[in-house]
């Protein structure tokens, strides 16, 4: 296995200096980070260790990443879904505009980094402080996706009915990446996505004997 590289989206638009220099900055660190998890594992890689091999200081690291976990942890890709379902027609039905985006989402990630995809996966399955860190992430992402949801749905962002939705779709992405790399990825992510979705669409129904 290679070290996994890790890129920003390449369809963003045209960025300034100071904000193309603060995302080599990150890309470095998350690069040296899987880098060397590779060579001697996650428990023993340190902030100094990532630091001296980004060629930062331990503190510009955690400038851009609070914790360890953050940096496997943290994609570019949230900000995209938002763009996405928010430029999607209001007149397409939400559960199409849902399924669209999520899997085009998904699929960037999965084509753009590959390697960095399944590390992260395999890393939330056996690594407790990563799969707890998910666990706080994941409902700052749905305050995030909650703006999206309320105004296609017409109800209020901070309402309950919102809030279960939001954190269902997010939770049921996190149950996708942890069974994928349950699995040794051998499903197609996607299909895993479809399935998930239909689960949140229509319920759990009774399989037939």
């Amino acid at each position: 296995m290679t070290p996994a590289r890790t890129t920003p989206p390449t369809d963003r638009p045209q960025l300034g200096l100071r904000e193309r220099k603060k995302i080599k900055t990150r890309t470095a660190i998350r690069d040296a980070t899987y880098a060397l998890i590779e060579e001697q594992g996650y428990d023993a890689t340190t902030i100094e260790q990532i630091a001296e091999r980004a060629e930062v200081s331990p503190s510009t690291v955690f400038r851009y990443f609070p914790t360890k976990e953050d940096i496997v942890l943290t994609d570019e890709y949230d900000s995209i879904l938002l763009e996405e379902l928010k430029a999607r027609s209001a007149d397409e039905p939400w559960p199409d505009s849902l399924r669209y985006v999520m899997r085009k989402t998904i699929g960037l990630g999965a084509a753009q980094e590959p390697e960095v995809t399944r590390v992260r996966s395999h890393l939330m399955v056996q690594v407790p402080a990563v799969r707890a860190r998910m666990m706080e992430s994941m409902s700052v992402t749905g305050r995030l996706l909650a703006s999206a949801v309320a105004a296609r749905t017409g109800r209020p962002e901070d309402s309950l009915e919102v809030r279960v939705y939001t954190m269902s779709l997010i939770g049921g992405l996190a149950e996708v990446s942890l069974y994928w790399a349950e699995n040794d990825f051998r499903d197609d992510l996607p299909d895993l996505l479809d399935r998930a979705l239909d689960v949140v669409e229509h319920g759990l129904t009774p399989e037939r004997p």
